[in-house]
């Protein structure tokens, strides 16, 4: 097999490169349908395990996904920007949701709480929409801005000092988490935590004393490493305690090449 010249095989990669780079999006836009919850605490017991604290988060817009959205929990807390396709009724502006809960049914790739699915209609057109039930929409993914750092919770089945179970609260941006660990202050032996199901991780393998953590949060094509700075977790934590991991992500990741691809702001 011949080989090409070096300057045309440099020439080649980097036209490849641009041209990947050129195509990526991150906020491809999707078609589908939704429907809602008629009572928005069904949303608060969702896969994700955020629990009532679900409910606080952006006013109780919330929505559970399909199966390749939820993605065995690493869709949890995602966000997404939701319009439907009936301008007579709907406003251009749409809805936005945060992702609480696992959608099974098969013909909406989204069922949203009652005050998001209200959200998409235009003033005074709110009764039209629910009379509808089932509307057809387009989506894209957006940014998660929670105007705080991110958050670890203590779940109610940790047990000091043999078993740590810790559920991810206010993840920013556009990205996923794909793992979690936790070492001793001042200690590079890292225990890596399991996701045991929706948002929460959990290991046997605790440290001993007050603990750091670090993150592989999905950006670009690729995972980075984010290291809160300080002390997370004290040598006696407790269960039910809000821990602040001092961290702000606001990474994007791309979907890669799609049509359409819509950067705009629906307004």
């Amino acid at each position: 097999m011949a080989l090409l010249p070096m300057p045309i095989l440099v020439c080649s990669l980097v036209l490849f490169l641009f041209s990947s780079t050129a195509s990526a999006c991150d906020r491809c836009v999707h078609k589908s349908k939704v429907a809602y919850f008629s009572k928005d605490s069904a949303l608060s017991s969702g896969a994700c395990g955020y629990g009532s604290l679900a409910m606080d988060f952006n006013g109780g817009h919330l929505a559970a996904a399909v199966p390749s959205i939820y993605q065995a929990g690493v869709g949890c807390g995602a966000c997404f920007q939701i319009r439907c396709k009936k301008a007579s009724i709907c406003s251009s502006k749409g809805t936005k949701v945060i992702v609480t809960d696992l959608n099974y049914n098969n013909g909406t790739d989204f069922v949203v709480s009652s005050r998001a699915f209200r959200d998409m209609a235009n003033q005074g057109k709110d009764r039209d929409l629910f009379k509808l039930g089932l509307v057809d929409v387009e989506y894209k993914r957006i940014l998660c801005d929670y105007k705080k750092s991110m958050a670890v919770r203590v779940e109610e089945f940790s047990k000091n000092p043999d078993y740590l179970a810790l559920k991810v609260l206010y993840q920013g941006g556009q990205t996923e988490i794909v793992d979690v660990e936790v070492a001793t202050v001042g200690n590079n032996n890292w225990s890596y935590m399991s996701r045991n199901y929706g948002a929460v991780f959990n290991t046997s393998r605790v440290p001993k004393g007050p603990l750091q953590m670090r993150f592989v949060v999905t950006g670009g094509y690729d995972g980075k490493w984010y290291w809160a700075q300080k002390q997370v977790l004290p040598a006696d934590w407790k269960i039910g305690v809000i821990y602040d991991t001092g961290l702000l992500i606001d990474d994007i990741k791309q979907e890669g090449p799609c049509n359409p691809c819509d950067n705009s702001t629906w307004k």
